[in-house]
């Protein structure tokens, strides 16, 4: 009978205050959306740097005809030059580092780029433009710097590059972007919660004769708190509902429709199984604060 009086005085509450109601629920959900939206970006970060460092290599480039660099001041490297540098990746001071090798000569790098980019390019380069390259897989792509290290210097090298080093900056602009969503979806939350404390003021303003009368029969401020705290609650959890519902429709539309048919060089896209990790968190982030805000709210109002 108590927990069906305490349901009956929270719903009475929300239809009575239809209009703030409402407002919290489109503020949670905004701002929850865009704390999903945070998540998700986040973990697309975590799964393209997997990826990529697990494909990435470090390329030992050697010195060409043109090169200007001070390891080739004789020009185009030798063959016994790059037989060394073959010796110094398969030795075994690198064995642990190095987990396959490729030697791309000039005339397969002139190759592989007319395949890439058509025969149009045949009459701007040649093979002695490009060069022959060792291409190192390591073990750990955390080690490259060892690569650099044991090539950097040695003559016939041009130069030690490590593909990584490419992907940093759109890691760092993905990383921005996330944390402007985060901003974003902090100062929603803060409009959220105040919304849901002012929204509960007034509920229990609108309602302050029936306060009173709760209080002479003895009723306990705990009873009286809950059905507001519960109308804060109700309101969020709708709000968090059409949050998830946001994330769903963002992944299978926007990533899984556009984003993928557009981003070929992304293979390992979030999905609806990220989805079932963040929506529950958001639900419970959403909970939480409506609760917080509304008992502080109305404890507040019945010390008054």
């Amino acid at each position: 009978m108590r927990v069906r009086l305490i349901l009956a005085e929270a719903l009475s509450g929300l239809r009575r205050n239809a209009s703030m109601v409402i407002s919290v629920v489109l503020v949670t959900f905004v701002s929850l959306t865009f704390v999903g939206a945070a998540m998700l970006m986040q973990m697309q970060i975590g799964n393209m740097r997997s990826y990529w460092a697990d494909r990435a290599q470090v390329s030992v480039v050697m010195c060409r005809e043109d090169s200007t660099a001070t390891t080739c001041v004789d020009g185009a490297a030798t063959d016994d030059q790059v037989k060394q540098v073959a010796d110094r990746l398969s030795g075994s001071a690198l064995s642990g580092i190095v987990r396959d090798v490729r030697f791309e000569s000039a005339d397969e790098a002139y190759k592989n780029l007319i395949d890439l980019y058509g025969d149009e390019y045949k009459d701007y380069v040649t093979p002695a433009q490009l060069g022959q390259t060792y291409w190192v897989g390591l073990t750990d792509p955390g080690k490259s710097d060892v690569i650099t290290e044991a090539f950097s210097g040695m003559q016939g090298v041009e130069a030690v590059k490590n593909q990584m080093q490419y992907l940093e900056p759109l890691f760092s602009a993905l990383t921005v972007a996330t944390y402007i969503a985060v901003a974003i979806a902090a100062l929603m939350l803060v409009a959220a919660v105040l919304l849901i404390a002012t929204t509960i003021r007034l509920s229990a303003y609108a309602r302050r004769r029936e306060v009173g009368i709760m209080r002479l029969v003895g009723a306990s401020n705990r009873f009286i708190q809950t059905p507001f705290i519960l109308e804060g609650v109700f309101a969020a959890f709708i709000g968090s509902l059409l949050a998830g519902v946001a994330i769903v429709l963002g992944l299978q539309f926007g990533v899984g429709v556009y984003l993928k048919q557009r981003v070929s060089f992304i293979t390992d896209w979030v999905d609806l199984g990220d989805a079932v990790i963040v929506i529950p968190v958001l639900i419970v982030i959403g909970l939480v604060l409506a609760a917080l805000s509304a008992g502080f709210a109305i404890r507040r109002w019945l010390r008054a």
